[in-house]
């Protein structure tokens, strides 16, 4: 057996909370991956996912990995040795899909901006006019490392008019805050079922509208990986059911009971939960003197990178936090490592009591570690600010 552990209260950048309906579906007993009961089950999770995603294409499916993997799905199969991608740096996983691109022996283009900001529209034009054959542009949605939430209609715009595919990371903005594949034009998109979606972290939802279908299927040279290969797992999740690996059924289970919880949420309703926390608790840390690192204007709803006052120690408050609440929250990444506190309201953990106990925990440690703030101010601004927008339902 495994040796008790202890129940943590997750608002870091992920995983996030599981609802027991999802827990309860890990359990259920396990069928082949060819069986008929378990084909129908792909087919619920295919149509709720193209719902999430809003998007009616074809191949749509979880891939078997986490995020990550759904990352290098997109890059892999739709870049060929030789081609050029201009991808959007402004945090840790912009600087990933860097490192793929370079992996798939085609030509990076970094366009960058500050960590923290969002990359402008005008900047993906004139790096457009100066590498007019680019094969794709990829941007992060919601950089997770930064807690900035990226625009894509007008991005989307300039990537179709230059011919170029639009390849978005969605991994912290799926099921939490506003996304539209189809009307945005979006070509091929990912994400993990362990953040917005509340499902243990394993698999990685994917999308490929019919430009990166098309561009796949008239690739010149094999895809380097063959386990992430989409000319292969399509069969298996299309019409044909030709084997290519062997699902992770429980995780499968798992993601279609998320995803049904999605649906009987409402898309509408879960992003405006999400707004109303993230709101609330920029209130509450507003009133004790602390702000967000991200751009104004372009702060993600999901992910609250919180700047951490001078002197405080970063690890310490982690710690504590930890040692006395149960509460995890995450530190930063890279250049932001110690200079933010990464605090997730994603699916489940997005709740009124997690955005008023993290606050009062703040409110708790701080003094301890050299920031002196008052007991009750970060709370009763934060319970002002939720009182003001009554959830919905």
């Amino acid at each position: 057996m495994l040796p008790p552990l202890p129940t943590r209260i997750l608002l870091g950048p992920g995983p996030s909370a599981v609802h027991p309906r999802v827990l309860r579906a890990l359990a259920t007993p396990l069928v082949g991956h060819l069986d008929p009961a378990f084909l129908e089950l792909m087919e619920e999770t295919k149509r709720l996912l193209r719902a999430t995603f809003r998007t009616t294409n074809a191949l749509t499916l979880p891939i078997s990995a986490t995020g990550s993997a759904g990352m290098e799905a997109c890059l892999v199969n739709l870049l060929e040795p030789g081609d050029t991608a201009i991808i959007g740096v402004n945090g840790v996983f912009g600087t990933r899909m860097v490192d793929i691109v370079e992996r798939c022996g085609a030509t990076a283009v970094k366009l960058e901006a500050p960590w923290g900001h969002v990359i402008e529209p005008d900047a993906v034009a004139q790096a457009l006019r100066a590498a007019p054959d680019a094969r794709l542009v990829a941007v992060v949605h919601a950089e997770t490392s930064t807690g900035a939430w990226q625009p894509l209609e007008a991005i989307g715009r300039l990537v179709r008019e230059r011919g170029a595919l639009f390849v978005v990371d969605a991994v912290t903005s799926l099921g939490g805050c506003p996304l539209q594949v189809d009307d945005w034009l979006i070509d091929a998109c990912y994400s993990g079922t362990q953040k917005c979606l509340s499902c243990p972290p394993g698999l990685a939802p994917l999308t490929f509208g019919a430009r990166a279908v098309d561009a796949l299927h008239r690739r010149r040279s094999r895809v380097q990986s063959w386990y992430l290969d989409l000319t292969m797992i399509e069969k298996y999740w299309g019409d044909e059911r030709v084997y290519h690996h062997t699902a992770p059924i429980s995780m499968n289970y798992a993601l279609l009971e998320a995803l049904r919880l999605v649906d009987e949420e409402g898309l509408e309703a879960r992003w405006a939960r999400h707004e109303r926390h993230h709101r609330a608790l920029k209130a509450g840390l507003a009133a004790m003197g602390l702000e967000l690192a991200s751009q104004e204007g372009h702060q993600l709803w999901t992910l609250n990178a919180v700047r951490i006052p001078d002197g405080v120690d970063d690890a310490a408050v982690r710690a504590a936090l930890l040692r006395e609440f149960d509460l995890e929250i995450g530190g930063g990444l890279g250049p932001m490592k110690g200079r933010v506190w990464r605090i997730g309201l994603m699916g489940e953990s997005s709740t009124e009591a997690n955005v008023l106990l993290v606050l009062s925990a703040l409110e708790r440690v701080l003094p301890r570690c050299g920031y002196p703030t008052r007991p009750g101010t970060g709370v009763e601004a934060a319970a002002r600010a939720l009182a003001a927008s009554p959830a919905r339902g």
